[in-house]
């Protein structure tokens, strides 16, 4: 005779017949004692520790300066751990009265406020001010080249606009415009420019990701640069990849497959050229017209290769032109956006997450294009690892000397 023996868990079900008060108590419990650790710990100032700086800890995070004739206004916020009361502000050594928005010279802590100065500043003078605390703490921000500050208007939308066009779009639509010959190339060309597709994204979001991480660098400890980075960087990478696994289904046809692939090259060059946008709309709000200038004209010529990136998954068939503008559109567009952000001086942290984001989005679709079509022989034919490890090393070499130009 043969006797069987069913084990269950019985946890689920004994979760399930818990009454609703137990479980809520459950839950509030640990979060009472641990209010109550916290309080035992500053009762007992840091359990006789004296946790008390030896020096004040005071720390501002100037938001932006803007000149109009006559007058400085500095935005700031206080990143310090306890309030922050301004004495006097210095300019090029020199003592100058000034007024805060409000008419409390104290700022709380992760308080906003703005300092005016009436000031007769020149143009194109470089100004050194330093706002001195009660507790002489000294807390200094530069004016490199002195200019009246753009204010947000039709036309300087329109000037960012234009900008944005001639950086993004219009570079993309030109790259696009060698598709038709992609379609003439072999098979080792095309895994060439495969894999030459995925060292732009390489190099593009290593660029993204240092440049975030130095903007990461310079915001206050309270604000947690680094770990707002983070969560662009990472947050891109899974939100992208949970698209990509939803989308790249494996019983996709070709066609399908290779369309969705440049879908997710373009949204991954348009998150990088939001990032080329705020650094050009940033250099014409500083009055860094030359910057801005040759800002403009290198990632112009950097920017046609990424449109040529765009297309190479699409060179074994053939593509409506509505697709296309889509593709062009979403590739380029976010250049107007990140001018607009840019020159418009919008919080640095919100520049640095945008640049993480696109950082994340670049490796990404990189990751996927490079398993997916260079070193995956899904398609039934020779991995040609020499020609993928060249096209990979070409399209990066080819970034290095456009950013020659542009840096």
């Amino acid at each position: 005779m043969t006797t069987t023996t069913s084990t269950t868990d019985p946890t689920p079900e004994t979760t399930s017949s818990m009454p609703g008060w137990m479980r809520i108590g459950l839950i509030v419990t640990p979060l009472i004692l641990l209010a109550g650790v916290i309080a035992v710990f500053l009762w007992t100032d840091g359990v006789g520790l004296d946790l008390e700086p030896a020096a004040p800890v005071e720390t501002v995070q100037f938001q932006g300066t803007t000149l109009e004739p006559g007058q400085i206004r500095i935005d700031v916020l206080n990143t310090s751990p306890e309030d922050i009361a301004i004495s006097y502000v210095n300019i090029n050594d020199a003592i100058w009265p000034f007024t805060m928005e409000g008419g409390d010279r104290t700022l709380d802590r992760l308080e906003e406020s703005t300092l005016v100065l009436s000031y007769p500043w020149i143009e194109a003078q470089a100004y050194s001010i330093t706002l001195i605390t009660e507790n002489s703490v000294a807390l200094t921000t530069e004016i490199g080249v002195a200019t009246t500050t753009e204010t947000t208007s039709g036309a300087t939308l329109g000037s960012l606009t234009l900008v944005g066009i001639f950086v993004g779009v219009i570079p993309v639509v030109l790259g696009m415009m060698w598709l038709p010959v992609l379609r003439s190339i072999s098979a080792r060309t095309m895994r060439f420019l495969m894999a030459a597709t995925v060292g732009l994204l390489i190099f593009l979001g290593v660029d993204a990701f240092f440049e975030s991480f130095e903007q990461a660098e310079l915001i206050p400890g309270a604000l947690q640069g680094l770990g707002v980075m983070a969560i662009g960087l990472v947050g891109s990478v899974a939100l992208l990849n949970a698209i990509s696994s939803r989308q790249l289904t494996p019983g996709l046809a070709s066609t399908e497959r290779r369309s969705k692939f440049a879908t997710m090259v373009a949204v991954g060059m348009g998150l990088h050229n939001l990032g080329e946008g705020l650094a050009i709309g940033a250099a014409f709000a500083l009055g860094e017209a030359a910057l801005g200038t040759f800002l403009v004209v290198g990632f112009i010529i950097q920017n046609i290769t990424e449109g040529l990136g765009v297309v190479v998954p699409l060179s074994n068939q053939r593509t409506s032109y509505g697709f296309l503008a889509i593709l062009a559109v979403v590739a380029g567009v976010p250049a107007i956006v990140g001018a607009w952000i840019g020159g418009l001086a919008i919080d640095p942290i919100w520049s640095m997450l945008f640049l993480a984001i696109g950082a994340g989005a670049v490796f990404q679709v990189a990751w996927q294009i490079g398993k997916e079509l260079v070193w995956n022989d899904r398609e039934g034919r020779n991995p040609m690892p020499l020609t993928a490890f060249s096209g990979l090393m070409t399209g990066m070499l080819v970034l290095f000397v456009t950013g020659l130009i542009i840096k």
